[in-house]
């Protein structure tokens, strides 16, 4: 609007009221030197109206303002973007590090079973010291953890909190069971680049502002052109001229005029060369940011399709891990493995299912990050991931 304001007429007024105490002096009729002494008012209102004929600069102006709103939109919707994909990454890094305190708790439980049980066994004539310095080391380092993973839940709802401006009470949980692992669709990584690329809030941004440096040129070099406007003035005063105190006028005009620039020292070849370098500046930036983006949608792309791998790998993972703890356990009462060996087993299944919890939000948040980065809508991604919460 202030750029169109300038390619539109302008009217104004101006106003004059005076009080006027004139000494004159001159010979009379007899040639004797006389003062005079008159007090008069006058007055001036003037009314003009200018309409821009031809103005190069004002022209570029107007067409920079667009792609300068052009470039703000563009951010604006990279920020929201941006916050959808923080929101996501801040809500899955707090349900991980609850799920990291219930298998902290868990492995406390199971070793403080453990630990009583070295020691009736012990009690009893059957069992060693080293199971219960080893069953007691285990618990005081779990109690270690617990209290490390206690300090970063706190400090994930808390950053939740701050984003949401919410208290946060209760998180839905990750639902596994309706949680499919999908791979991103289309499955070409070259396809996700090249949405990107005419997608992506902030490549488009980096466009806009191209195009705004260029008419930057342009209006640098329109100084070098004449300017023409259509110019229409009322005015009307009274007791204007000391020589016809008592008069008044009324004069009307309607015109053109040009006003042709002939030299400025060189101010204006000056400002020509430097948006020029400021253009290159500009498209320096873009392919910059159109490279750095094609990297960014890579990883992510790679951190999908590997984390669907991923997941699965360790979900097996987690099965064979619950199979040599129970299978342990067993050989532990028959006396062919020690207290060492089972609680081996069981640190490595909570070490495995605490992984595939951390493999499970990775994947999750790599989704998002990847939608935002192709420029689609993070709504309905953050809409998706909300369909697999729920216990």
């Amino acid at each position: 609007p202030q750029a169109l304001a300038q390619l539109l007429p302008n009217l104004g007024y101006s106003g004059v009221r005076n009080t006027n105490d004139l000494v004159r002096k001159q010979p009379n009729s007899l040639g004797v030197p006389t003062t005079y002494n008159d007090e008069y008012r006058s007055y001036n209102n003037i009314v003009t109206l200018k309409q821009p004929l031809f103005r190069m600069s004002l022209w570029a102006n107007y067409q920079q303002a667009q792609y300068l709103v052009d470039d703000v939109n563009a951010v604006l919707e990279r920020e929201l973007k941006n916050l959808g994909v923080r929101v996501v990454t801040a809500y899955l890094e707090a349900l991980l590090a609850q799920d990291q305190l219930d298998l902290v708790l868990a492995q406390k439980t199971f070793v403080m079973t453990q630990l009583d049980v070295a020691r009736k066994t012990f009690a009893a004539g059957s069992g060693t010291r080293t199971d219960i310095d080893e069953a007691q080391a285990r618990l005081d380092m779990n109690r270690a953890q617990e209290l490390e993973v206690r300090q970063n839940l706190a400090f994930t709802r808390r950053q939740l909190e701050v984003m949401t401006g919410q208290n946060v009470d209760v998180l839905e949980p990750l639902n596994i069971g309706r949680m499919p692992l999908l791979r991103p669709n289309p499955t070409g990584l070259d396809d996700w680049v090249a949405k990107a690329e005419q997608a992506n809030p902030e490549i488009i941004s980096m466009k806009a502002r191209v195009e705004a440096s260029r008419q930057e040129i342009n209006k640098a070099k329109g100084a070098h052109y004449p300017t023409v406007d259509a110019v229409a003035q009322w005015i009307s005063s009274g007791s204007e001229n000391v020589n016809t105190p008592n008069s008044s006028y009324t004069n009307k005009t309607l015109g053109i005029q040009v006003t042709v620039p002939i030299f400025a020292g060189g101010y204006v070849n000056s400002t020509v060369r430097q948006a020029v370098a400021e253009e290159q500046k500009a498209m320096d930036s873009l392919e910059a940011n159109r490279l750095d983006l094609g990297v960014r949608v890579h990883k992510e792309y790679r951190n999908v399709t590997e984390g669907v791998e991923k997941v699965k790998a360790l979900e097996q993972a987690v099965r064979s891990a619950e199979l040599l703890s129970v299978s342990t356990r067993k050989s532990f009462e028959a006396g062919s493995r020690t207290l060492s060996d089972v609680l081996n087993a069981e640190q490595q299944k909570q070490l495995a299912m605490r992984d595939l919890a951390q493999a499970r939000y990775l994947y999750l948040s790599a989704r998002i990050r990847l939608f935002a980065l192709a420029g689609d809508d993070v709504r309905a991604g953050v809409q998706q991931t909300n369909a697999w919460l729920g216990r």
